[in-house]
């Protein structure tokens, strides 16, 4: 026997371990892939009865069946009869994209800055940053808005999109992108010539393109979503966003829990289609917080 087992050949002895090895693997992906497949259905069914719930009738709107039996466009239409939708679709537009462009813009070259220039107590000025990060904003709502009212920016554009354009997240993860982008491209710059400036704008804002897309994604949801802030500075309906409206129609039609829904699918179709069409660049940008300087 031990003769017989001597003769074996080596691939024939190691044939037993490397296959029950590629079994486990495969044990192992599929557990992940059911896993994956368990967290994506329960993230994707709020999303799905929306979607469903809005395409009910009258006579099924406060039924339990989750798929109606003559499904319906005519609840999308319906909202904008009610209510001026369309108007609190502009101003949340309005808002979410000037808000999104400041705070990228402003973010990057903050964010930069900290990173590169070297000046006197520039990591207290982060520090200062990053502290207003672990204040909520209910904290400090009342004398934001008191200081807001009395700079006359009360119930205008500018009271909803100023106040929370400049915040400290953008400079923070712009900041630690910047901390860890390769210096070797800045130096070649710098060879030419480049200031800091024409450093920033030719060399490093092109290759920062996948995290500046990241960054207008989460600040454009952020901004769409909103409701605390523009509930409190704007007074006028004709400056209602599109949440502030959705609340209002659900306290007058609360009982059309189909147009409510069609109210909620009109108000998440922008930022569903923002993340389409941007989704590579988000992946892109957490795959590149990996470069080293």
């Amino acid at each position: 026997m031990a003769t017989t087992t001597a003769r074996r050949p080596r691939h024939a002895r190691g044939a037993g371990p490397g296959r029950a090895r590629r079994r486990g693997l495969r044990v192992r992906r599929a557990g992940l892939l059911v896993l994956a497949a368990l967290v994506a259905t329960v993230q994707l069914f709020p999303l799905v009865a929306m979607v469903l719930g809005a395409l009910k009738g009258p006579a099924e709107a406060g039924s339990r069946r989750l798929v109606p039996r003559e499904p319906t466009l005519a609840n999308l239409a319906a909202v904008f009869d009610h209510v001026p939708f369309g108007l609190y679709l502009f101003n949340s537009l309005v808002t979410s994209v000037a808000v999104t462009v400041l705070a990228v813009g402003f973010g990057s070259m903050a964010g930069y800055a900290l990173a590169r220039l070297r000046f006197p107590g520039r990591e207290w000025v982060f520090g200062a940053f990053f502290a207003t990060l672990l204040v909520a904003l209910p904290v400090i709502i009342v004398p934001l808005y008191v200081v807001v009212t009395r700079m006359g920016m009360g119930n205008t554009y500018a009271g909803l999109i100023l106040p929370v354009a400049f915040t400290a997240f953008p400079v923070f993860l712009m900041r630690q992108f910047y901390v860890r982008f390769p210096r070797d491209l800045e130096e070649a710059a710098d060879l030419d010539g480049a200031g800091y400036v024409r450093r920033f704008f030719s060399v490093v804002l092109p290759l920062s393109r996948p995290m500046l897309a990241a960054l207008g994604v989460l600040t454009f949801l952020t901004t769409w979503n909103g409701f605390l802030w523009p509930l409190i500075v704007a007074r006028d309906r004709s400056l209602w966003v599109v949440q502030v409206g959705i609340a209002t129609f659900q306290n007058q039609y609360g009982g059309d829990w189909n147009l409510v829904m069609a109210a909620s699918l009109l108000a998440a179709l922008p930022t569903l289609l923002m993340f389409v069409l941007l989704q590579r660049q988000i992946v892109e940008s957490v795959a590149t917080t990996g470069l080293k300087g």
